[in-house]
């Protein structure tokens, strides 16, 4: 017997029922998005490798071991996307968007990053992510967050999960505060993590993100980024504060909150959870007003965010979350070939005139009695029935498999008032 082949490592099936969860999640991120006037755009999961490293950067893990990077026929090097505002901004560049326009745009689909795999991480997992473009000022971050809050709202965990937000400043007062972070952990080498000794010189604001607890206290003593803002970026996050408590947004400053790369500029913000243990970050996201530039175009604001759509699968897990009820509404069952392909024309006009009730045509043949078995075990609220003598009657036999009631006759042309009214929830 040939050797099975399995997924590769780190790259997990979705199945059902929790492809239910993925469903509802994805449902509930179109409408707010749409709500919020955020246009859907599409990006390719290839993009050129040199896109990576002049965003994210060649000495940053991600582009360093993460990367899924190959060079193909054209001996040009290709990387499977590791995050998404990169992709978006080449496309805004690419196709005319973003100089003097404004642009709210989303999207959602996988990412790849060679990681080793863990609960809520994995090395293709998939994410939901936005952009502005456009606009500088503090109003656009408040509503980016208050869409956050809402996805998270109308998800059921908004008790779940907890808002930080930061401001890592202008691009010359971070300068100046990683000057003084390299200064301060030099003191302090010998205490430092391997990683952190390898960041030292390299992205020092990414030691303050180590989740080593030998460290804690150490990071906790640092020099805190907000004593080195400049005027500009102190005053955009005290508006931005203002307009979170206008929202009624509840959130924690939090000075350990920042980001590791060149291009972050003022506000910075994540959702975090308590109930995943070390994946704690559900969501993170913050402003980037120099990255449009870097990668060529001309200069223009933005901001953006990411949901790691695992980690809000699990927290509706870990809710008991029902999803979208998988049982069908109606199992048909029948006692002959004619039987059968009658159901099968009822089925269909059922579907096209009802179209959210949820049929499962019998197939296979068998007892009606197994078929009765086999509409018990689908979970079905009722089981139709139409045999040979129900078909010369223009009846359909009407079995409640839920609920204690005595099985009915309906007529075929009053069937679907009849559906309505056991099932007024459809329309």
């Amino acid at each position: 017997m040939e050797k099975t082949i399995n997924a590769i490592r780190g790259m997990n099936d979705i199945l059902p029922p929790t492809t239910l969860i993925w469903q509802y999640v994805e449902k509930i991120l179109r409408e707010v998005m749409l709500s919020y006037g955020f246009e859907e755009i599409r990006l390719p999961i290839l993009e050129k490798t040199e896109l990576f490293k002049r965003t994210i950067g060649e000495v940053t893990d991600i582009v360093e071991k993460e990367m899924y990077t190959f060079n193909d026929r054209n001996d040009d090097s290709l990387s499977l996307r590791p995050e998404g505002t990169a992709g978006c901004v080449r496309a805004g560049i690419e196709h005319g968007l973003l100089y003097h326009q404004i642009q709210r745009l989303w999207y959602i689909g996988p990412y790849f990053r060679h990681e080793r795999p863990q609960k809520g991480r994995y090395r293709q997992f998939y994410q939901c992510g936005a952009e502005v473009f456009g606009i500088e000022t503090p109003d656009i971050d408040a509503e980016l967050i208050a869409l956050t809050a809402t996805i998270f709202k109308k998800l059921g965990l908004k008790d779940n999960i907890t808002l930080h937000i930061n401001s890592i400043g202008s691009t010359a007062s971070r300068q100046a505060y990683r000057q003084c972070l390299i200064e301060y952990f030099t003191q302090h080498h010998t205490s430092l993590d391997e990683d952190s000794q390898r960041r030292l010189h390299t992205n020092p604001l990414r030691i303050l993100d180590s989740k080593n607890p030998a460290m804690q206290s150490l990071i906790q003593d640092a020099p805190k980024l907000i004593t080195y803002l400049d005027t500009d970026s102190q005053t955009h996050f005290e508006l931005l504060q203002q307009y979170l408590n206008a929202l009624n947004i509840n959130f924690i400053c939090d000075s350990r909150l920042v980001r590791g790369l060149d291009y972050y500029t003022k506000t910075v913000f994540e959702w975090v959870t308590q109930d995943l243990g070390a994946q704690g970050t559900v969501c993170g996201g913050g402003r980037y007003d120099g990255l449009v530039e870097q990668l060529g175009g001309k200069p223009t604001p933005g901001l953006g965010f990411a949901i790691g759509l695992e980690r809000v699968v699990l927290l509706l897990e870990q809710a008991n979350f029902l999803g979208w009820q998988k049982e069908p509404h109606v199992y048909m069952i029948y006692d002959s070939e004619d039987s059968f392909k009658k159901c099968l024309v009822v089925s269909q006009k059922l579907r096209d005139d009802m179209h959210h009730l949820r049929v499962i045509l019998h197939c296979g043949g068998g007892a009606l009695k197994n078929q009765f078995k086999k509409a018990d075990k689908s979970g079905a609220y009722i089981a139709l029935m139409l045999g040979e003598q129900e078909s010369r009657d223009h009846v359909i036999g009407i079995k409640f498999l839920r609920e204690n009631r005595p099985q009915v006759l309906v007529k075929e042309d009053e069937l679907i008032g009849f559906l309505h009214s056991i099932f007024p929830e459809i329309r």
